[in-house]
């Protein structure tokens, strides 16, 4: 019953968390900041992601910002484009009726069919999952910077293709990507009067993964990953399939990460290239760097502060600096982060008291 309410209790604070910073924000008088917090929790999805690669699987990947603009720019290119499809046929009127396809207007009135958004999403999800396993079966086989460099290679050719295709419209991105309804009367949406009901699904979804995460890391399986990333050949001695379960945690991250981008585009109503860039990939990498690579609270927590300050400008034209600096200096003092290492000086505090 203790470990259980030891468990319970981190989420409810979360959860309390999310509640009160929404009322103060919203008691503040500016509302713009839950816009910013919407986007810091689809960036925080991403680097949960992560941390399971790095922090259990033991593995680096630079290629989360393509995994994250491979599903934005599905979703994104499916909403838009118009499909030359006859709604008064059978197919056509029955996709119509199943959701599947959409009428939408243009802005002279007239009507064309876009495939929906929770279609655009399935297809996203799948179109990721093929890609994590052609990408992550060869790759996972390498070690070190050998994987680092795969996956940024891979970064690359994402982002050299979305800079060069006419269908995502090149540097311009794509924009206009509408509303994506989840249930009648909530929709992934930047209006202002959707903000609320958005950041609470953002957050909604930020405790969902991490509970998941956090359920999955302390599993038969969660072991097994812990066992691959202190001693992989132990591992392999003992009987654990390593490249199996590596293969699984890279293709796991994948998902979020496509996930995470499906939903930041239809909020943001678009998609440009910088999302994917190698810089956006190093960002996810030095943010479960500095949260402590096997701590999904710790990659939450740091993630959600050094993105939030980054969004409302708090760094200025030195962003990128200050945030290097950060991770630097927490590296240097902490290298397993810095809430483990406030955890530890706590216990020892609290060992010589009872002494």
């Amino acid at each position: 019953m203790k470990t259980h309410w030891r468990a319970i209790l981190p989420i409810a604070a979360l959860v309390l968390a999310v509640v009160l910073t929404q009322v103060l924000i919203s008691g503040s008088g500016r509302p713009a900041a839950l816009n910013d917090l919407v986007v810091t929790a689809y960036h925080a999805i991403v680097a949960m992601g992560l941390c399971l690669v790095m922090g259990y699987a033991g593995q680096v990947s630079l290629g989360h910002g393509a995994f994250f603009a491979i599903g934005g720019y599905t979703s994104a290119v499916l909403t838009t484009t118009p499909i030359a499809m006859a709604t008064d046929g059978a197919p056509g009127a029955l996709l119509l009726k199943l959701g599947i396809l959409v009428l939408r207007q243009d802005p002279y009135g007239g009507e064309f069919v876009t495939a929906a958004a929770g279609a655009a999403f399935v297809v996203a999800m799948g179109i990721t999952l093929v890609v994590a396993l052609l990408i992550g079966y060869p790759a996972l086989r390498l070690k070190g910077h050998y994987l680092a460099m795969a996956t940024l290679g891979f970064g690359l050719i994402v982002y050299r293709i979305i800079l060069g295709s006419d269908f995502t419209n090149s540097a311009d991105g794509i924009y206009g990507v509408p509303a994506w309804q989840l249930a009648p009367g909530v929709a992934i949406s930047g209006k202002s009067s959707l903000r609320i009901l958005n950041y609470y699904v953002a957050w909604g979804l930020v405790i969902l993964v991490l509970v998941f995460l956090l359920n999955l890391v302390r599993s038969r399986s969660g072991r097994a990953f812990r066992a691959i990333h202190d001693h992989e050949l132990a591992a392999n001695a003992m009987g654990i399939d390593t490249s199996r379960l590596k293969l699984q945690a890279f293709v796991l991250s994948a998902l979020l990460a496509a996930g995470a981008g499906c939903f930041l585009t239809h909020y943001n109503r678009g998609i440009g290239p910088s999302s994917c860039g190698a810089m956006q990939s190093v960002r996810y990498v030095a943010l479960v760097a500095a949260g402590g690579t096997a701590n999904l609270w710790g990659v939450l927590a740091m993630s959600s502060v050094l993105n939030f300050c980054s969004l409302r400008g708090l760094f200025g034209t030195m962003d990128h600096a200050v945030f290097g600096t950060i991770l630097i200096v927490i590296v240097s003092v902490a290298p397993d982060g810095p809430f483990r290492a406030i955890r530890q000086l706590l216990t020892r505090k609290g060992e010589r008291r009872a002494a």
